[in-house]
């Protein structure tokens, strides 16, 4: 009975730091893996072209140069953005090109305060030139309720101008720089420097390899003391 005991202490003790291991190990692979990704998604920006006028969509990061109308009425908000220490929301506007393409802009930042009321942005009417970057629609993270109050939207989608607008005319969204109708520039491509990746990754591998020397040195230890346990047991029958 003092053998399995002892017995069980030892596989225990390997299994759990067995596990840290391999998921120190795993997850090092992962940071290792997005490290990639973010050299590519680099890449692929750095080479991202200027387009005019384009009737295909744009590759990822690509710098659009518009032409057409906006549509006012069916301009919406983003909620709760801060630049420079104020709270307001991103303006976001529908626009029709000159080829008819419908496209969604976001404008830039309109200081708000905390105060509830509808956002009101002064919009230009007729002909007007953006200059913009085009993201494609990805992923907003997890959403509490419904993503529409009134004229804002928590999270940015193209989903609360289907029933009035329809489809856009392509899966993604402008963020304008400089041109009419744009305010404060506030957003920035959210990429992450492969380097820092990488730093994670070596740092979850450290964890594994500090996990796999404490999981030997405590599992000799385990086999000493069951083995000096044993003997004194025979001694003593």
């Amino acid at each position: 009975m003092m053998k399995t005991s002892l017995q069980w202490r030892f596989y225990s003790w390997c299994l759990f730091w067995s596990l840290l291991v391999v998921l120190g190990t795993y997850l090092g692979l992962w940071q290792w893996e997005r490290a990639d990704d973010k050299r590519l998604a680099m890449t692929v920006r750095q080479a991202a072209p200027e387009l005019v006028q384009p009737t295909m969509q744009p590759p990822q990061g690509a710098q659009v140069t518009l032409r057409g109308e906006y549509l006012a009425e069916h301009t919406l908000y983003l909620d709760n953005r801060i630049v420079d220490g104020k709270l307001g929301v991103a303006v976001l506007t529908p626009l029709r090109d000159s080829y008819g393409q419908l496209w969604l802009v976001q404008r830039g930042f309109l200081a708000t305060g905390p105060l509830r009321e509808p956002p009101q942005a002064v919009t230009p009417s007729g002909s007007v030139e953006v200059s913009a970057e085009w993201q494609e629609v990805q992923s907003g993270g997890p959403l509490f309720g419904d993503n529409r109050e009134g004229l804002r939207l928590q999270q940015l989608s193209l989903d609360p101008w289907y029933t009035a607008l329809g489809s856009f005319s392509y899966e993604g969204w402008l963020h304008a720089s400089e041109g009419d109708g744009v305010l404060t520039p506030w957003w920035k491509a959210n990429v992450m420097p492969a380097s820092r990746h990488m730093g994670y990754a070596f740092q979850w591998w450290g964890l594994a390899l500090a996990a796999f020397i404490v999981m030997i040195i405590g599992g000799r230890r385990l086999r000493r003391d069951a083995a000096q346990t044993m003997s004194l047991l025979n001694k003593n029958k």
